[in-house]
């Protein structure tokens, strides 16, 4: 389900924003974040990816202008990942399509009473995680 569901949204937002899956889930987590801005390292965790991967996709995205690096004043080994004026236009106007797109592929699908029992279970499986 997680795969169609990340597959029919991704390239929803592919075909009207030029935007992958992957891309938006950076953007949206770079600009929830104080400054639009996250130590490489962070974005990795909070994304739960390895940093080789955080790195690669972040190449491609600085090519098209949608973040850049800065090096870390404090750390020299670090390096910051920073949201650019034209990633936030881009999640911004892709924004609404994608709930739109969750709320069509998923969430019109379900009951009000089945939606909370997922709510439900999705804190607990995160509860319970989070603390392994």
């Amino acid at each position: 389900m997680h795969d169609l569901l990340v597959s029919r949204t991704g390239q929803s937002l592919q075909t009207a924003y030029g935007l992958s899956a992957t891309d938006y889930t950076v953007l949206a987590e770079l600009t929830r974040a104080p400054d639009g801005r996250l130590r490489i390292t962070e974005l990795a965790h909070v994304l739960g990816w390895e940093k080789s991967r955080v790195s690669h996709h972040l190449t491609r995205m600085a090519k098209r202008g949608l973040i850049t690096r800065e090096e870390c004043a404090a750390d020299r080994r670090g390096a910051f990942v920073v949201v650019t004026p034209e990633g936030r236009g881009a999640i911004g106007a892709a924004a609404p399509h994608h709930v739109a797109d969750v709320r069509q592929y998923f969430l019109d699908h379900l009951t009000p009473g089945q939606i909370t029992l997922l709510a439900e279970i999705a804190e607990q499986v995160i509860k319970k995680n989070s603390a392994a």
